[in-house]
């Protein structure tokens, strides 16, 4: 890699690790947050479903505008919304303003990671899937040691510190993307400024935002608002369904629309694109359930404290650093397929590890679990991430690199919900064996799903 395209990766890096520390840096602010604003868990708790949404909204909507309107001034504009974001959160008079504030912040992260993706799939030519695995290190990396960063400053400097804390980076970041990114021209007319309200709503498709927007909130507000409160109420039940009939009518709209928010006939035309997202949501359900069970389980049924907890979830992040560079070099020379083959095989093993855990069990056996999930995560972050680029046209990249973050964030969201439905109101041993069996289950449907895929290519291939 050229010193031109370690500035680059080292540029955009810096902007997209802003989205997964802050993702998880907050985990550890929920009881602080919960003195400071005298607010029980279940409202607190929205201060991270706020983020997610949020999240897995703005980056498809974030892609296309870079698709259409240029990447380098989409990824600077992000660092500008993340910094005022960041510096106004802090000064927040009430939990609603820190709401509000931390929904701007996702929207402001998740333009840069969208676009970074892009950014790296058009100006990294040669050896995609180690620049995949750089950006795979800044990613895992930030989600691995965001609780550890943000336990160490809470303590000294408060809950204010968790959003004062990204201002360095983003101000690194903006320099170093201000020299280094090339500037691209938008895919538009030279005449775009010129356009008339209708032909820019047109352009957009701003009926297709709206659609998408109200459905897919509607949809996991539904579905949260159950999960936080413990129990389905008639009101949980009405909005969901209103959430889908805005995301039927999102389909329809974008069928018939000429300039498509998403372009589901060009995902209809190219059936592994689809595909890739697909597993790659389930990939991250199968994570995060982990990711988030263990924790509980440590804490609840085998008493471990909060420190030595986060000790031990350390081996997960440190893991999935040390394959992602391994990973890179190796999906450069096979391909992303035998990668997304092993890792399949160790989510099954880690998941089987889960289900042989007994009360009696060495508490530091669990950090084979996690070392399985970790590499895992590893092989996942840059597999998927060639796969997708693999399968996705060029024109469309930036959008196609959003709904790949979205699917992120839907398996997110699907593990918090698999593990409330497992456990009901109380974390129990008996729900995290039942937890990890249903991950076996799952790992194995994928292990068997690309172990066809890759028979089926080298049977092509010969």
């Amino acid at each position: 890699m050229s010193i031109r395209s370690r500035w680059l990766m080292i540029s955009v890096g810096l902007g997209i690790l802003l989205n997964p520390l802050n993702s998880s840096m907050v985990s550890v602010a929920i009881p602080r947050l919960q003195n400071v604003f005298h607010l029980d868990f279940t409202v607190v708790s929205w201060i991270i479903f706020s983020f997610y949404i949020a999240s897995a909204i703005a980056q498809p909507i974030m892609g296309k505008a870079s698709d259409l309107f240029g990447r380098r001034r989409i990824f600077l504009s992000g660092l500008v919304v993340s910094f005022v974001a960041s510096l106004l959160a802090p000064l927040s008079p009430n939990f609603g303003w820190l709401i509000v504030f931390r929904i701007v912040q996702s929207i402001g992260t998740s333009m840069m990671v969208a676009v970074g993706m892009a950014i790296v799939r058009i100006h990294i030519i040669e050896k995609q899937a180690t620049a995949l695995s750089v950006l795979s290190i800044f990613l895992s990396g930030a989600a691995a040691i965001g609780p550890f960063i943000g336990g160490v400053i809470i303590h000294w400097w408060g809950w204010p510190s968790i959003f004062l804390v990204n201002i360095p980076f983003v101000m690194t970041s903006f320099l170093l993307a201000w020299r280094h990114i090339p500037k691209d021209s938008p895919s538009t007319t030279s005449n775009v400024r010129n356009m008339s309200f209708r032909k820019w709503y047109d352009l957009i498709d701003a009926s297709g935002v709206l659609l998408f927007t109200v459905g897919l909130v509607a949809l996991l507000v539904g579905l949260l608002s159950a999960k936080s409160s413990g129990q389905i109420s008639l009101s949980n039940v009405i909005v969901a369904l209103i959430g889908f009939v805005g995301l039927g009518a999102f389909v329809r709209h974008e069928l018939k629309a000429k300039s498509p928010f998403i372009p589901l006939r060009t995902f209809a035309k190219y059936p592994a694109m689809t595909w890739v997202n697909v597993e790659f949501m389930v990939v991250n359900l199968l994570y995060y359930s982990l990711f988030f069970g263990l924790p509980s389980y440590l804490q609840i049924v085998r008493h471990v404290s909060e420190f030595h907890t986060g000790m031990l979830m350390l081996c997960l992040g440190l893991c999935s650093l040390v394959a992602s560079p391994m990973a890179g070099r190796w999906i450069d020379k096979s391909g992303p397929r035998p990668a997304l083959l092993m890792s399949g095989i160790l989510m099954t093993f880690g998941s089987v590890w889960i289900v042989t855990l007994d009360q009696t069990t060495p508490v530091i056996s669990v950090c084979l679990a996690l070392a399985a999930f970790g590499i895992s995560n590893g092989l996942n972050s840059v597999a998927m991430q060639a796969a997708l680029f693999k399968s996705s046209p060029k024109e469309i990249i930036g959008v196609a690199s959003g709904i790949f973050n979205t699917s992120r964030y839907l398996g997110t969201i699907l593990s918090s919900l698999l593990i409330s439905s497992v456990m009901g109101d109380n974390f129990s041993f008996e729900g995290f064996r039942i937890l990890g069996i249903i991950l076996t289950l799952i790992a194995l449907s994928l292990v068997f799903i690309n172990w066809r895929h890759k028979e089926s290519m080298q049977l092509h291939e010969s």
